[in-house]
């Protein structure tokens, strides 16, 4: 076994010592599968107050090379990054994002004087992560050709660069949380690759997956950020599959039940992940038996990326339309709690209203906060628009878990 996989077997060892706490953790999973039932019977309401801060667009006329394919907040949350077929990454500060006009009305922000800086990128963008471990300083970004790059963002300047999948298109990048972190990426040959960016020359290879037998698209993948060894992959075979890090060969857990590609997956919590389709729906999945435990319709998602983001500790599910919406979905209830058009805002954009091709492409959460969040959508014009959430004066909201 080499250096990388026995930096992951280290961190997972203690796995083992999991046995002991099974019976405690299955009572609680009945517990769990008990509450989801009754809050089924309860008709879906929203106890929040939305309301849109800052609106950051153009003053060029809107166009297919703005399109914003990703949205990612730093670790500390005070910065946002932004990719897209545009071939920049922009930096933002989320300070100047929330500002507000003063009055309490929405701020309109050119780009070019919002944004910090940006980094000009070779190939067009489809994924962004911090690298854990940086302080910050290194992101990580998938292209259209197929490289993963890893950028200083101080020196703004590439660092690292992996070209190991044939050419064709990285969808997905993400790290694992354990110390030190290993990178995985999800591309159109059909693989999953984990890498340890800490080895020159693009990185030794960990482990490579093939999920289906057909090599269909590698969509999504994410590592368990609660810490656990599971890693989730979506394809375009309509599946996803969860595989044990430390044993690379099949997957452990198969969700099937979308009918078309499944473009996201996003752990909620230790025991649930939630994934979306082509098919116009998003599904909540306990990872322990692969058991479907709601779906959320609502929103228009046939043939694009429209993005998908989920707030932990509220409890809400986030994702774009290509009606050019925001969705926001209670983890309760399957219906949408709150629904916001983008197309009354972009009155620049006249020629996407007229054509009906505009959409939201990229949507992320701001994970800080127990009283209030802060929700980024990235529009297929390239407009960015800012939302901050509470619960109204008149109600204390009451934790689901």
């Amino acid at each position: 076994m080499n250096n990388s996989s026995s930096s992951i077997q280290q961190h997972h060892d203690d796995d083992d010592n999991e046995e002991l706490r099974r019976p405690q953790r299955n009572q609680q999973q009945n517990t769990n599968t008990t509450r989801e039932q009754e809050e089924t019977t309860t008709t879906p309401r929203c106890e929040w107050d939305f309301n849109l801060s800052t609106v950051v667009s153009s003053h060029a006329t809107g166009a297919a090379t703005d399109v914003l394919g990703v949205i990612e907040f730093d670790p500390s949350d005070t910065l946002v990054a932004t990719g897209g077929i545009a071939r920049k990454i922009r930096l933002y500060s989320v300070n100047s994002l929330l500002g507000g006009c003063g009055g309490g009305g929405v701020a309109l922000l050119d780009h070019a004087s919002a944004c910090e800086y940006y980094i000009c990128t070779p190939a067009k963008l489809s994924s962004l992560k911090w690298r854990p471990g940086s302080g910050g300083r290194v992101l990580g970004s998938g292209d259209y050709d197929g490289v993963v790059t890893e950028y200083d963002l101080e020196r703004k300047v590439p660092v690292f660069e992996r070209d190991e999948h044939g050419g064709r298109r990285v969808w997905s990048v993400d790290y694992s949380m354990w110390d030190p972190a290993v990178g995985a990426s999800g591309s159109d040959d059909g693989t999953m690759q984990m890498w340890d960016p800490r080895c020159d020359g693009g990185g030794t290879c960990v482990a490579t997956v093939q999920p289906s037998a057909a090599r269909s698209s590698v969509c999504c993948v994410e590592f368990n950020p609660f810490g656990g060894a599971l890693v989730a992959v979506g394809c375009a075979d309509r599946k996803a599959y969860g595989y044990d890090v430390r044993k690379m060969s099949d997957p452990v857990i198969v969700f099937d039940g979308h009918k078309k590609t499944v473009t996201y997956i996003r752990f909620l919590d230790g025991n649930t992940l939630v994934s979306a389709g082509t098919d116009g729906c998003l599904k909540l999945w306990n990872t322990n038996d692969s058991r479907t435990i709601r779906t959320y319709k609502g929103h228009v998602n046939s043939r694009s990326f429209v993005g998908l983001s989920v707030w932990r500790h509220g409890g809400l599910l986030g994702c774009g339309s290509e009606n050019n919406q925001v969705f926001i979905y209670d983890r309760r209830w399957g219906e949408p709690i709150w629904v916001h058009g983008f197309e009354s805002q972009l009155s620049r954009s006249a020629q996407l209203a007229e054509t009906g091709t505009g959409f939201v492409s990229s949507v992320c959460w701001r994970q800080v906060g127990d009283d209030h969040c802060t929700l980024v959508a990235g529009g297929s014009d390239g407009v960015l628009q800012v939302g901050k959430m509470k619960p109204p004066d008149s109600l204390i909201r009451t934790s689901v878990y």
